[in-house]
């Protein structure tokens, strides 16, 4: 972050400083985790349901950190006094962004997809300047604020993912880190449970491209015609992307290898480039030309682009991450979310990879599709068998819809199993499992996190099956499948995995990327991408900046 005083921090958030000196600099991060406080840094702490982050002070006072920041003083500390440190958290990211004139933010959202193109966009714009964007999913009012203040005076561009759960979500992110590049992956049915239609959702995500101004640029998908649609809800300068004959920049002749990399001949108006990727799926095409958009109008050379495209890799975990194990067994682990569009994605990619080889796809219950839920299920497990699955393991009963639509397809030749938990999906595999297999792993969020980090070789040292009760560290979250909850095991992202966190500083729940319902204190559900765009108790924020007063609202005052 750059460097601030501690009165120009209580000015930016409202706050009250107590127990220092203004003139005090931060000059170190912004951390909710005391855990991560480095010298010089501010230590933001939140009320949990089970801890309290303020006594968690002392601790990250003693790491280095000059203040803190919460809900009321800690004792022998500088405080700054917040009625809502998340709230505050967003403030006090516009007031830097606010500083930093030279900064050109990049905001990408989609139904699916957005972390993997950020990542791809990052990488590319790096080639131009110092790049801020953190490997993993920090999309929603927590993440997206925590990821902005790590940029500084040195920074030229700040990638930003941004998820959305209703209308007014996207908007309060692009109040927070205004974009001057704007774009749109996709538009399907992930949490279309919370939005109520697909409709709803273009709409919501269509608030991106109508915060990028007239000097800047929407990137959109045109071979999505809800996001093609959405050209007409700009001002900006229209790149559409595809493989579509209109779209700006362009692919043709997409081919697979036997790793399911794609080729393909990307065209765009400074001419044609053969580009052979490093990285697994036919839908990197769509995310590729997505992030070759974005670093041809920041001035990447064209003469650049295919071999810079050639070095792109993965960066953030469980994102259709292929890899060969010592027996022979070749693992696709994708099982950092799912939805039907995402899963569908996944199964054409097992289908190339697994060309002339027996293929295994691990599916996992796909969350928050509310009234299309059995549809969707049964729209992958259809698929699935289509494309000559030989072997479908469907984990848990809320998933079995999935094998139902498999089961639909009357000429397939595979054979799908309904499992209890991933206890028993583990099982299953190191019963069948044979060399040269080919093992896809797809669920939404820790519903098939187990089952690849056992095909991966985490379970060895970290996993655990007592009866009843899956418990593994390996992932972001530690799970209790006896009870069919979840709870952060308060660990950073891009820790490793297998490291599993301590319920520290009072965030529990409130995971900078994870979208849940949580409590922190007397506050209710803090979604991903925030709750509304106003508050309902009628009370209005506002904060002055070079460009006029900014109308911030609190994201999360709705009752439910």
């Amino acid at each position: 972050m750059i460097n601030l005083t501690l009165a120009d921090i209580a000015a930016a958030v409202g706050g009250e400083l107590t127990g220092g000196d203004g003139d005090i600099a931060v000059t170190g991060s912004v951390e909710f985790d005391s855990r991560a406080v480095s010298p010089g840094g501010l230590f933001v702490a939140f009320v949990g349901e089970k801890v309290d982050g303020h006594d968690f002070a002392p601790a990250a006072i003693s790491a280095g950190a000059v203040a803190v920041m919460g809900t009321r003083p800690v004792a022998g500390a500088p405080s700054i006094v917040v009625t809502d440190p998340l709230d505050a958290m967003g403030r006090l990211a516009r007031a830097v962004v606010d500083r930093l004139p030279g900064l050109t933010i990049i905001g990408v959202t989609g139904s699916s997809g957005k972390t993997s193109t950020k990542d791809l966009i990052a990488q590319l714009l790096r080639h131009l300047g110092p790049t801020v964007a953190p490997a993993g999913s920090f999309n929603n009012e927590l993440g997206l604020p925590h990821t902005v203040l790590q940029a500084d005076e040195r920074t030229r561009f700040l990638v930003v993912e941004m998820g959305a759960r209703g209308a007014g979500h996207l908007l309060y992110l692009c109040r927070i880190a205004p974009p001057t590049v704007g774009v749109v992956l996709n538009v399907g049915s992930a949490h279309v449970g919370e939005f109520g239609s697909v409709e709803a959702i273009a709409a919501a995500k269509g608030e991106l491209v109508e915060a990028v101004p007239a000097t800047g640029i929407a990137v959109l998908n045109v071979d999505d015609q809800r996001v093609r649609a959405m050209a007409a809800r700009t001002r900006a300068e229209v790149v559409g992307v595809g493989e579509a004959a209109d779209a700006t920049v362009r692919a043709v002749d997409v081919r697979l290898d036997e790793r399911g990399r794609p080729s393909y001949t990307l065209i765009a108006p400074a001419g044609r480039v053969d580009v052979q990727l490093a990285i697994s799926g036919r839908h990197q095409v769509g995310n590729t030309l997505a992030a070759a958009a974005v670093a041809l109008w920041q001035g990447l050379p064209f003469t650049d682009l295919g071999a810079a495209l050639g070095e792109l890799r993965l960066v953030s975990t469980r994102r259709m991450d292929v890899f060969d194990r010592p027996d022979g067994v070749t693992v696709i682990d994708d099982s950092y979310n799912a939805n039907p569009a995402s899963t569908e994605a996944a199964l054409h990619a097992l289908a190339a990879i697994g060309l002339r080889r027996r293929r295994v796809a691990v599916l996992g219950y796909m969350a928050e599709l509310g009234d299309q839920e059995r549809a969707g299920h049964e729209q992958v497990g259809r698929l699935g068998a289509e494309l000559g699955t030989d072997r479908i393991v469907v984990v848990g009963a809320a998933a079995g819809p999935i094998q139902d639509g498999a089961t639909q397809v009357a000429d397939w030749g595979g054979e799908s199993v309904l499992v209890t938990d991933q206890e028993a999906a583990v099982a299953l595999l190191q019963a069948e499992l044979r060399p040269d297999d080919v093992v896809l792993v797809k669920g939404s969020r820790y519903r098939t996190w187990a089952v690849a980090d056992f095909l991966r070789g985490y379970c060895r040292r970290y996993c655990r099956f007592p009866h009843h009760d899956l418990h593994y560290a390996a992932g972001d979250q530690v799970v209790h499948a006896s009870e069919g909850r979840t709870t952060d095991p308060l660990r950073r992202p891009q820790d490793a995995p297998g490291q599993e966190g301590h319920a520290d500083d009072g965030w529990r729940g409130l995971h900078p990327g994870h979208r849940r319902r949580v409590h922190r204190g007397t506050l209710r559900a803090r979604h991903a991408a925030g709750q509304a765009a106003g508050r309902t108790d009628g009370s209005d924020h506002h904060r002055g900046g070079p460009a006029g007063p900014v109308h911030l609202p609190g994201p999360g005052r709705l009752r439910r």
